[in-house]
């Protein structure tokens, strides 16, 4: 009897905190955008592509990780306008092998035609280690590009209760 008691209290009190957790509101912090359950944040400057990620961890946050097409959707659309925008994504490791900041694998890609090409045959750029997104164009749009060149980036943070 007292183990059942015990089934019945711990499923209420679970219930109980879905119930709560449910009514909450879930928001972003002004100037983020939310997609799903994440937040989303175009910097205001551009910088250097470890630049951006160490901006991201700062806010709490990492450059974005492509999870859906849906999410790549939303990201090409997050500005009317042509701009080129950092991603959580580069092969500085080992060359060829693309990885997120979280450390997982590219399985899911939005390559242009022809990319990536670490630079191809223009010779001055060096390595093409980073990648960005082309907001304002279809989805098919990242580049490889110098992790040294200034661009603004994307950070991706999950929601805030309130």
């Amino acid at each position: 009897m007292g183990q059942h008691f015990q089934w019945v209290r711990s499923f209420s009190q679970e219930a109980f905190l879905s119930v709560f957790i449910m009514k909450k509101w879930v928001v972003c912090p002004p100037g983020w955008r939310m997609f799903g359950c994440n937040c989303y944040l175009v910097s205001n400057e551009s910088n250097k592509w470890r630049k951006g990620q160490k901006d991201c961890r700062n806010r709490g946050a990492h450059l974005v990780v492509v999870d859906s097409t849906e999410e790549q959707t939303f990201l090409s659309g997050l500005t009317e306008e042509r701009t080129y925008l950092w991603i959580g994504l580069s092969d500085s490791a080992v060359e060829g092998e693309w990885k997120w900041v979280s450390g997982s694998p590219l399985t899911l890609s939005f390559w242009r035609a022809q990319q990536p090409d670490n630079g191809g045959d223009s010779g001055g750029l060096g390595e093409e280690d980073c990648a960005h997104i082309t907001t304002g164009t279809n989805s098919s749009n990242w580049n490889d590009l110098s992790c040294n060149t200034n661009l603004q980036w994307i950070c991706e943070s999950g929601h805030i209760m309130e």
